[in-house]
């Protein structure tokens, strides 16, 4: 089972990324995906998740109107574009996959991609 996240680098602020999460290994259409993030000497934090269907999706405040999850269950891929960065917004970007519903807690989560640094200059 692997997630592998994509799409990360160097961006000037205000400019846009799109991160890509494939899974193999199992199908993830059944669950609740998301993305975190890492930044150096901080905690890993909720970014976004996206509901199975994609019918729901969450945004923690710092990213809301700026982020747009999505997922496409054909192709077993979340989605993650990035709108008007910002310098805070550099870390690492981690996907991940939970078997229990639309969650933002990181303890829910039971699969996790190895992570995608985005780096904002400013």
């Amino acid at each position: 089972v692997q997630l592998q996240a994509s799409g990360g680098g160097l961006v000037q602020a205000g400019g846009s990324l799109r991160l890509s999460c494939a899974a193999s290994g199992r199908t993830f259409s059944s669950d609740t995906m998301g993305w975190f993030r890492q930044a150096p000497g901080k905690e890993r934090e909720f970014v976004s998740a996206i509901s199975w269907s994609g019918g729901r999706t969450y945004y923690a405040d710092s990213v809301k109107g700026r982020f747009t999850i999505s997922r496409d269950n054909a192709k077993n891929t979340v989605y993650l574009q990035m709108n008007s960065l910002k310098s805070e917004d550099t870390a690492v970007y981690y996907c991940a996959a939970s078997t229990k519903g639309a969650t933002r807690s990181i303890y829910d989560y039971d699969y996790w991609g190895q992570g995608t640094l985005v780096t904002v200059s400013s």
